[in-house]
């Protein structure tokens, strides 16, 4: 296995830390990014030269179109990138601000897009890369009370599926990464935004609450060799579940959308009408 060069939003803490350590520690080159570069400091005291800290909001483009060019020219090449940081925005769809929900975009897929379409020149260049983008397990359904950072995803996941037909022919791979509940900080005030409450929601959210008091939070740490094993892959997946939520999960939620469907198959079929295909098509005439 050849050393390779990562590049990670959202390095200073939760996954982006772990992989970071773990990429680090099995002798890999680690470009670490955060809001605040001295949260990496103790990366950087621990690694040396084999970590470059650098300082990148992802919803500022110019940041982005400076860091990224001088993180290729540090190492020579980048050859993982992964799409890291994030947060959720908790709120009913009638109690959030708009401000609130572009906000969420902005990091959410905005600020990966930013990251994305800077590299990807550079990659092509290289004819090697893999994106890897750190969508949730919530990218796959929508709940009450979390539908924003739902609606999120659900772009993350779109842009990467439709990104991975795009750039296949240049040798550049795509990863979704989709984990589960895991015990990091993702919970913490800098990581999860509370829209103003509206009484009429709060047995909602009492029930979302309730159920996460249940849920069994996975290791952070544990995800390093998953990971490894995706990127190190001659043919990593378009799609990858972290831990063991998003199966149960996908398997309930693709059944109930095949079974209405199905259910209104007829109706959806008599909507077709008579094909008008040769009136539109002036080459079949």
């Amino acid at each position: 296995m050849s050393e390779k060069v990562w590049f990670i939003t959202g390095a200073s803490r939760g996954f982006g830390r772990a992989w970071a350590e773990g990429a680090l520690d099995r002798g890999d080159k680690v470009v670490a990014t955060a809001r605040s570069v001295e949260s990496l400091a103790g990366l950087t005291a621990a690694y040396g030269d084999a970590i470059l800290p650098l300082a990148l909001d992802v919803t500022m483009r110019d940041q982005i179109e400076a860091v990224i060019p001088a993180a290729h020219e540090h190492f020579g090449r980048l050859d993982v990138v992964i799409n890291n940081a994030g947060y959720a925005l908790v709120g009913a769809i009638e109690e959030a601000a708009e401000s609130e929900v572009r906000a969420e975009f902005d990091t959410n897929v905005f600020g990966a897009l930013g990251v994305i379409q800077t590299v990807l020149p550079l990659l092509r260049q290289q004819g090697s890369g893999h994106l890897l983008g750190v969508s949730s397990v919530a990218g796959i359904y929508a709940g009450p009370i979390t539908g924003f950072y739902n609606a999120s995803k659900w772009a993350f996941e779109a842009l990467h599926e439709a990104l991975a037909k795009e750039v296949a022919d240049f040798g550049i791979k795509v990863t979704l990464i989709e984990p589960g509940a895991y015990a990091t900080d993702f919970g913490s005030a800098s990581s999860l935004k509370m829209a103003a409450k509206i009484d009429a929601y709060n047995d909602a959210r009492a029930r979302l609450f309730a159920y996460g008091a249940t849920v069994d939070f996975g290791e952070p740490a544990a995800t390093f060799k998953a990971i490894a094993t995706i990127v190190d892959t001659a043919e990593p997946p378009l799609r990858f579940f972290l831990g063991t939520e998003g199966m149960p999960v996908a398997r309930a939620a693709y059944a109930e959308r095949l079974d209405t469907w199905a259910a209104w198959e007829t109706t959806s079929n008599a909507a077709q009408g008579v094909s008008r295909r040769e009136e539109l098509d002036p080459m079949l005439s």
